[in-house]
């Protein structure tokens, strides 16, 4: 069977973006077992409640993300909410434990996906928004598509 080309979106973090002010974003693969691929496949994944960590020995773990159990497996089922090793370079994982040194900091999952047949995670360095912040984005987010369909009433009465 012929390898899958592209992106398929399994899970994505919606609130991540309102909770949190994302800085660099990294891409790293996942360490999984045969069931909890197939399990992904199907589209089953929550990252909503998932934190990614580098550990003592510089490793990267994704944390609570909670993948269900392959239905059809058998007693060599994996667990669900497991801790699964992040695939990343030295230099990757050197940059995350620094970024996480300062307070503040986290390691929040924004998407899981398969890229070209591959398991992969999409991480970002985050800091928690206070409740101000959100509503600030709220109130320009709002002013922006106000703008927008003024622009788009006032095209629609000039084209004539």
């Amino acid at each position: 069977m012929p390898r899958e080309i592209g992106k398929k979106l399994v899970a994505q973090n919606k609130k991540a973006r309102h909770e949190y002010q994302l800085g660099d974003v990294y891409e790293a693969g996942l360490v999984l077992t045969g069931t909890e691929v197939k399990t992904l496949r199907r589209g089953r994944a929550t990252i909503a409640e998932a934190y990614a960590t580098v550990d003592d020995h510089g490793e990267a773990w994704l944390i609570n993300a909670n993948i269900p159990e392959y239905e059809f497996g058998t007693w060599r089922n994996h667990s669900a909410k497991r801790s699964r090793k992040l695939l990343l370079h030295r230099q990757e994982i050197t940059k995350l434990a620094r970024a996480l040194d300062n307070s503040g900091r986290t390691l929040v999952p924004l998407s899981i996906y398969f890229k070209d047949g591959y398991a992969k995670v999409e991480i970002a360095v985050a800091t928690g928004k206070k409740d101000w912040d959100k509503r600030r984005d709220l109130a320009e987010r709002d002013a922006k598509r106000e703008a927008e369909r003024a622009l788009a009433v006032r095209n629609r009465y000039n084209r004539s």
